[in-house]
């Protein structure tokens, strides 16, 4: 499996799901994204494309392959918020990954639409992308000028738009009820259901009575995900 975190994420474990899963004979492989903490480079949705690119050529290596124990044919991808918003656009935009998951994931299409239609949502998210700037804080990017990248041209990364693109692929939703940060009503169902209307026969959908963080329901997550990839 191959494992984003959410944004900015951090430098350990995504909602401990790593850990479970290793304990379950699920190989996971995650970094964190060039430009944010030690990682090299300047962060962009652009460059986070590229770097889940290079994850999967890591992958395909021959001396990864045998040192791991890697079966190509069985790479899964998946992530969390932020994550699991591009794990979807990737998937979508680039071949190669038959299962993907996503877990509170942002559907960065409405996120852009939220940014320009809600000045209060846009202010408060231009303050957040000041704090997160480097020096300061642990991203190093533009800060509020880096979602003109995502508002000027949403469409690679608007789950919708390319839900039919998506339709022969297994997908696993996950939505907290008490999530406000990435709602399931705006980011999670419009998806589900248009998956559903291009008749998308291998998507599933659960929710936990939870918020973003998923923190009352970790193991049930925990277990739901394995579940899904160790059915047929």
């Amino acid at each position: 499996m191959l494992l984003l975190y959410g944004f900015p994420g951090n430098e350990d474990d995504v909602l401990g799901l790593g850990q479970k899963m290793i304990q379950h004979g699920i190989n996971i492989l995650t970094f964190n994204y060039r430009g944010i903490y030690k990682s090299e480079g300047i962060f962009s949705l652009q460059n986070t494309f590229e770097d889940i690119r290079a994850a999967r050529t890591y992958l395909h290596q021959e001396e990864v392959i045998c040192k791991f124990k890697v079966d190509t044919s069985k790479l899964i991808l998946g992530g969390y918020c932020y994550g699991g918003g591009m794990a979807l656009a990737y998937a979508a935009k680039y071949p190669g990954f038959k299962r993907i998951f996503a877990i509170g994931g942002t559907d960065h299409g409405e996120f852009a639409r939220e940014y320009k239609r809600n000045p209060f949502f846009s202010e408060m998210i231009d303050g957040i992308f000041e704090e997160l700037k480097s020096p300061a804080g642990p991203v190093r990017f533009e800060g509020k000028a880096a979602i003109e990248e995502l508002t000027q041209n949403p469409t690679p990364y608007d789950l919708k738009i390319n839900a039919a693109i998506l339709a022969n692929r297994d997908i696993l939703l996950i939505g907290g009820w008490d999530d406000t940060d990435r709602t399931i009503e705006d980011h999670l169902l419009p998806f589900y259901r248009t998956l559903v209307n291009t008749n998308a026969q291998k998507v599933q959908i659960t929710a936990f009575q939870d918020n973003h963080e998923f923190e009352k329901s970790r193991e049930e997550l925990a277990v739901t995900i394995i579940r899904w990839i160790k059915s047929p």
